[in-house]
């Protein structure tokens, strides 16, 4: 070709060419213009909220995009203008050969043009690719290289299908036909790339490139959503296999979606129909507000409690609800979801142990024995009510404490429950005394055995304790009563024995006495009479104590009865060096009743007094005083011992009350004195007096004048 020969259609090719190429770039333009818009529009279809907060910063990429793509046409646009003027020079040396250097000037300007092309796409995150509609990858980004493991060389120009498995052509060409008419498609794509078993997930947007009015191929743009797909899969798979009831529910308490779980608790069958629900049916109680729902003024914050919903049967359950916010943007809530845990149940149970624990404490409260428990190091790990009666105390007084640690602690009690504890026995007993905590002393027997936990482990020893005071007592009693009554027996019969010596004695002494005519002789047997007069009156004494009482009450002088006590127990004041002083008021009334069980009353207030002064002192002195008031007569008993503790004073009547300890007396001695005395009614009290020692009277009813 010449540079003067008109230009052939070789030479009149290139500017046919760079048209169709200045055209091609605008239709790109033009299609990822149109792409990145229904993009846009795709992702701003819904409320900006309810799409991932991942996702929330697409549209700042897609206006980056833009920006860059902007730019990248401004960049070809200068390059095509290039060239145009390019050609046109050429032009005008129609027929001319082209120089080299305006060969080399075009060959750059297009190498350029394609490597700034190639540079904007491999900037995308997303993959972007070009395909022919017969399969063909056009063009790709590097994310798409990346993912399919091979370079950009090797998959240009090759069958997308040489490297997805999924979905496969024939279910693309299925589709074909729809998407040729609406040029257009966005949505969710599963691919399975040859040789992984492991699944992808795109967000598509594919667009259709039209040349002329013909579709030639497609441009897909993708984002990776694979990992987000994944969770959502195990979120959901969570949602659905969870035994707790989990909910979403709008501010005013309908549900919006519940898991299986709360569908079958609730009773339903399908959740469509538990949704279908009025918030204010849930509520067990109608009056109450709908219980999934919050005040307008609530913060959203986690939120724990215990509701009752209605079940679809109408029964009631109780529920533990557990409860957050969500926020849109803006800060409003749009809803809450929660989890509910059925605890019907639990509370059921709950009340049922409550029952059982209450009935275990009232049946402990009414067992008449002291229960308690020790573990092995032997310490009280429980203590029934029952010892407030028994020793005064309150449980927590014992609670915490060793055996050993307590006060006045029985050493039986510890012998005991050691032997029990080192399994030398399995059940024992023993019998102790115990201080009870007013000063009184009781007599216990204790029964013990060996305490297994759930796994029969050995735990402690449980101990119940009776008071066996009373008991204890009356066995005394009844032993005393038939040593007594032996006692009175042998003394009637000592007592006749001795009347007939006494009588002789006397007899021949006053005879003797008559004949006698030497004084001294005549004093001496005055003596001997004296001293036999003295013991026929004491054999007198003990006959008449220890003779059966008579049916009913008689006229007696107290003074005398008094007398006759003092006699029978003159031997053992004088050993005990107690001085009895003795008076009485001239004249004194007599008084009705039985004079044995008076001198049983006496015999025990003057034993009482001295064993108070024998307690506090060496000697002492008791002072007996007789007299009358009004229609009574009355005779005092005072000691000058120690008296009678406050505490205990109003007690001291109460049968087998007694401060001594045990063996020292039995407690009956002054209840015997009052059960007496109201039988003759009258009565007989205690004091202390202002100088010391106690002072006990004893008032008999009046019968008569002397």
């Amino acid at each position: 070709m010449t540079m003067g020969s008109p230009q052939s259609p070789r030479s009149a090719r290139p500017p046919g060419n760079l048209e169709r190429e200045e055209s091609q770039l605008w239709r790109w333009a033009l299609g990822f213009m149109v792409l990145l818009a229904v993009a846009l529009a795709g992702l701003l279809w819904e409320r900006l909220e309810n799409i991932p907060y991942q996702l929330r910063a697409i549209p700042i990429g897609i206006l980056a995009l833009s920006i860059l793509f902007a730019v990248y046409a401004y960049g070809r646009r200068r390059e095509v203008s290039d060239l145009k003027r390019l050609l046109q020079g050429l032009q005008e040396h129609v027929g001319a050969a082209p120089s080299e250097e305006q060969l080399d000037q075009l060959s750059q300007v297009i190498l350029r043009s394609q490597r700034s092309f190639k540079e904007l796409i491999d900037s995308f995150d997303d993959a972007a690719c070009a395909v022919a509609l017969d399969g063909t990858l056009r063009t790709v980004n590097k994310r798409v290289a990346e993912l399919a493991g091979v370079s950009y060389s090797d998959l240009v120009g090759r069958k997308i299908y040489d490297f997805v498995e999924e979905p496969t052509q024939e279910s693309v060409e299925r589709g074909l036909g729809r998407f040729l008419q609406q040029k257009h498609w966005a949505g969710m794509a599963r691919i399975l790339l040859k040789g992984s078993a492991r699944p992808l997930y795109f967000d598509c947007v594919v667009n259709a490139i039209v040349k002329g009015d013909e579709v030639v191929g497609v441009s897909i743009l993708g984002r990776d959503v694979t990992e987000q797909r994944e969770k959502e899969l195990r979120f959901t798979e969570l949602f659905e296999t969870l035994q707790e009831g989990v909910y979403f529910s709008n501010p005013e308490g309908r549900l919006l979606d519940a898991n299986p779980a709360l569908v079958g608790m609730l009773g339903y069958t399908k959740k469509e129909e538990l949704l279908a629900v009025d918030p204010a049916g849930l509520s067990f109680d109608s009056s109450q507000e709908p219980v999934l729902g919050r005040a307008v003024d609530d913060r959203g914050g986690v939120r724990t409690r215990e509701v009752r919903l209605r079940r679809k049967d109408g029964s009631g359950a109780v529920f533990l609800d557990s409860s957050r916010a969500v926020w849109d943007t803006a800060g409003k809530i749009i809803r809450y979801q929660g989890t509910l845990v059925d605890v019907t149940e639990r509370r059921k149970m709950e009340r049922e142990l409550l029952q059982q624990e209450e009935f275990r404490g009232r049946l402990l409260e009414s067992f008449p024995d002291l229960i308690l428990v020790v573990d092995l190091q032997e310490q009280y790990t429980f203590v029934s009510s029952r010892v407030r009666d028994l020793l005064g105390y309150q449980p927590e007084d014992l609670l915490g404490k060793k055996i050993s640690e307590l006060e006045d602690h029985s050493p039986e009690l510890a012998a005991l429950y050691h032997d029990v504890a080192s399994s030398k026995q399995i059940f024992g007993s023993a019998e102790y005394g115990a201080k009870h905590r007013d000063g009184s002393w009781r007599t216990m027997r204790a029964s013990a055995s060996q305490l297994y936990d759930a796994d029969a482990k050995l735990t402690g020893v449980i101990i119940s304790v009776r008071d066996i005071t009373i008991e204890k007592k009356l066995e005394q009693q009844v032993v005393q009563s038939e040593r007594l009554a032996a006692m009175g027996q042998m003394i009637g019969g000592v007592a006749h024995e001795l009347n007939n010596p006494l009588t002789s004695i006397l007899g021949v002494s006053e005879l003797l006495q008559d004949g006698e005519t030497r004084e001294s002789s005549r004093k001496q047997l005055g003596i001997l009479q004296q001293q036999a007069r003295r013991a026929a009156e004491i054999v007198q004494n003990l006959t008449y104590f220890s003779r059966p009482p008579a049916p009913g009450k008689t006229r007696i002088d107290m003074g005398e009865v008094v007398e006759r006590t003092l006699n029978l127990q003159a031997y053992s004041l004088r050993k005990n060096n107690i001085t009895v002083d003795f008076l009485r008021q001239p004249g004194l009334p007599y008084g009705l009743g039985d004079p044995h069980q008076l001198m049983q009353v006496f015999l025990n207030l003057i034993l009482n007094a001295e064993q108070a002064i024998r307690e506090a002192r060496d000697r002492g002195t008791l002072r007996i005083r007789l007299g009358k008031s009004n229609n009574s007569v009355w005779a005092s008993f005072q000691d000058d011992g120690p008296g009678i503790p406050p505490e205990t004073l109003p007690n001291i009547f109460d049968p087998f009350y007694t401060t001594k300890r045990p063996g020292r007396g039995t407690g009956l001695g002054l209840s015997i004195c009052k059960a007496v005395m109201k039988e003759h009614n009258g009565s007989v009290e205690a004091a202390n007096a202002a100088g010391g020692g106690a002072v006990f009277t004893v008032t008999l009813p009046v019968m008569g004048m002397k």
